[in-house]
């Protein structure tokens, strides 16, 4: 998620023009703690693509969901005074999805890390159920599906993002403790 949100935060910076560092806390401990140098003058080029080839190999994210990301950034923040609001509204956005998958899914997430696929198919299907299914019973969850759906239209992210965005934080959610040797032995 700390990747995400520095790629967000150099996105930004290269698209609006930002070049003060303190405005992007998130990038700014990224860019100083790796050394990463500005490119062509301008903040958040290199940043953007040291993050984007870090996530790459860490996670294996492939090229449309930084498009998406861009897109996204590029429409809706053509002004600095708008920056503040996206990354409020994308905040918002992450826990109210992340909230809301896990109670859809609470007992589906148990899978041990090894399942990939199955977790990841059951994400897209629930993923799926938020924008399409409108017979909730539960009055919370039903709030929780419409801000879901009323951020991801404000912010222009497809379900195929949301759905790989989601998968990747519940994989990382998923870290299970490694065995311990007197474990193994018996």
């Amino acid at each position: 998620m700390q990747l995400v949100r520095v790629y967000f935060q150099a996105a930004i910076a290269s698209e609006v023009g930002i070049t003060n560092l303190a405005m992007l806390p998130d990038l700014r401990v990224f860019k100083t703690t790796l050394k990463v140098p500005t490119q062509n003058n301008k903040l958040g080029i290199g940043e953007k693509s040291k993050c984007k080839k870090m996530m790459k190999e860490l996670y294996n994210t492939d090229d449309s969901f930084f498009k998406e990301i861009d897109q996204s950034i590029h429409k809706n923040c053509r002004k600095l005074q708008d920056v503040q609001t996206y990354l409020v509204q994308f905040q918002n956005f992450s826990q109210e999805l992340i909230m809301l998958l896990s109670n859809m899914m609470k007992l589906k997430l148990r899978l041990p890390s090894f399942f990939k696929s199955a977790i990841y198919s059951m994400t897209e299907k629930t993923v799926s159920q938020i924008f399409t299914k409108n017979d909730y019973t539960d009055p919370a969850t039903l709030k929780a599906v419409v801000a879901v759906r009323k951020y991801a239209q404000k912010l222009g992210f497809s379900q195929d993002w949301i759905t790989k965005f989601s998968y990747q934080v519940i994989m990382l959610a998923k870290k299970e403790p490694k065995p311990k040797d007197a474990d193994v032995k018996s």
